[in-house]
């Protein structure tokens, strides 16, 4: 799946880690606990490669999701969580319009902006307006509060018990689409700012961006693995365009955060801001 290193490299095969033992330890508990999920992310991880086209991509990763969910692993890890919470919220998703630019903030503070689906339709009536308007020149994405997005609203997950409307909802309604096209128009002028934690869905999303910095203190981090679940939210495309198949594998596998230093390093962003 991915090579180890302890030296200091950028070839995007190569995963350097400060220990190797320590990270076959993290691996290992991963494939320990989750065998099905890990092999299905490799599985989606090889498929789609980096000329794979974004509605190709995410239609695999979404049926490999799907059948996760549907899966003993997920199952197990939903056994043990508290009953399940909608989110309702009418300002998930803030809107600010400055001559041509379309400032699109995320607005759950006290969850780190967990990523509802309250707060997904809000991204994607935001993202709709971009697309519908050429006079929008430039895009910011950000989040108000502590983080970024701290990646799924867990409390959410299990609401949805049948895996093919689930499909349906994460292809017909999907924010990555959009963002995918949006920076298909403005490239670089699609801007996230990310900061705190950038974790699940939040780091996926963004990875999509035409120009993603962050600040020193951002982490991010791809949990799923450890949820009986793969990333769901188009990371499995938009991030290896950004570092590869094999550093995300490890990201997904490991369970392991890395720190904005380590991101620009790889090029999972552009720049860190206000350093």
């Amino acid at each position: 799946m991915f090579t180890l290193t302890e030296a200091r490299t950028r070839d995007p095969r190569l995963v350097p880690v400060e220990s190797i033992d320590a990270a076959i330890s993290d691996i290992r508990a991963t494939v320990t606990a989750n065998p099905i999920a890990t092999a299905i992310c490799d599985d989606v991880l090889r498929v789609n490669s980096p000329d794979v086209g974004t509605r190709r991509g995410l239609t695999a990763e979404s049926l490999a999701y799907s059948t996760l969910q549907a899966g003993p692993e997920f199952a197990r890890w939903l056994a043990a969580q508290k009953p399940r919470v909608r989110h309702e919220q009418d300002d998930a998703v803030l809107i600010d319009r400055t001559d041509n630019t379309l400032t699109i903030t995320f607005n759950r503070p006290d969850r780190h902006n967990a990523f509802s689906n309250a707060l997904r339709a809000e991204l994607i009536d935001a993202l709709t307006i971009v697309i519908a308007d050429p006079a929008i020149t430039d895009v910011v994405l950000t989040g108000n509060g502590r983080s970024f997005c701290s990646g799924g609203d867990l409390r959410e997950f299990g609401l949805f018990t049948d895996p093919a409307h689930s499909h349906l909802a994460r292809t017909r309604h999907s924010p990555a689409l959009l963002l995918d096209a949006v920076v298909g128009r403005l490239g670089p002028r699609m801007h996230a700012r990310v900061h705190g934690a950038v974790l699940g869905s939040g780091i996926e999303m963004a990875a999509y961006c035409g120009r993603l910095t962050a600040r020193p203190d951002t982490v991010f981090g791809l949990p799923e693995l450890r949820l009986g679940l793969i990333p769901g939210a188009g990371g499995t495309v938009s991030i290896p365009r950004r570092i590869g198949r094999w550093r995300t594998a490890y990201l997904a596998v490991s369970g392991r955060q890395i720190d904005a230093a380590t991101a620009l390093d790889w090029g999972l962003i552009d720049d860190i801001i206000g350093r």
